[in-house]
């Protein structure tokens, strides 16, 4: 994709329609907010074990908040993406990490990728995505520079010999 918000940026799709698309880039942690700050401000109490970096889920609200998190914990309100993988907004979630009883695994992001209706469909057919089928363990456990690079190769992909020329054959 050559928009440089999206070079090597791994996006996992949580929901696609009539209506439109939405993903979260799940590798790009921002360096100046911690989730530390976020539990001040929203007034939940710090916990005594360190928390992972919040990530830049995408150039749309980027003011809101998301929890993508593994099936094993249950919110009041939130979408299942797949069979293992949860999303949501509620803040409950964030007191429950704090509380050590959250999900096993999450990412906290903010903002979101988004498309209008036909878009993505577009992107797609002028091959501007490589589209690959999710795996929890690169989202949740591989680092997060290699982590568009992990997902290409289980699927037998070199991602570093793609370039920024797209095109079909």
């Amino acid at each position: 994709m050559p928009d440089p918000r999206f070079r090597e940026k791994l996006i996992y799709m949580c929901g696609h329609t009539e209506e439109g698309a939405i993903g979260l880039v799940i590798n790009n942690p921002l360096p100046d907010i911690r989730l530390e700050e976020i539990l001040k401000s929203a007034d939940i109490p710090l916990p005594d074990f360190k928390l992972p970096p919040v990530y830049l889920g995408g150039p749309v609200e980027m003011g809101s908040g998301f929890i993508l998190y593994t099936a094993d914990y249950h919110a009041p309100s939130q979408m299942q993406v797949s069979a293992t993988v949860c999303l949501s907004s509620d803040p409950v979630i964030l007191q429950d990490i704090a509380l050590n009883t959250g999900p096993c695994k999450y990412l906290f992001l903010l903002g979101y990728a988004g498309w209008g209706p036909g878009q993505l469909e577009n992107e797609l057919t002028d091959n501007g995505w490589l589209m690959l089928p999710a795996e929890d363990d690169v989202i949740f456990n591989t680092p997060d520079a290699i982590k568009w690079k992990v997902a290409a190769q289980k699927f037998g992909i070199d991602i570093t010999t793609y370039g920024d020329v797209v095109g079909s054959a």
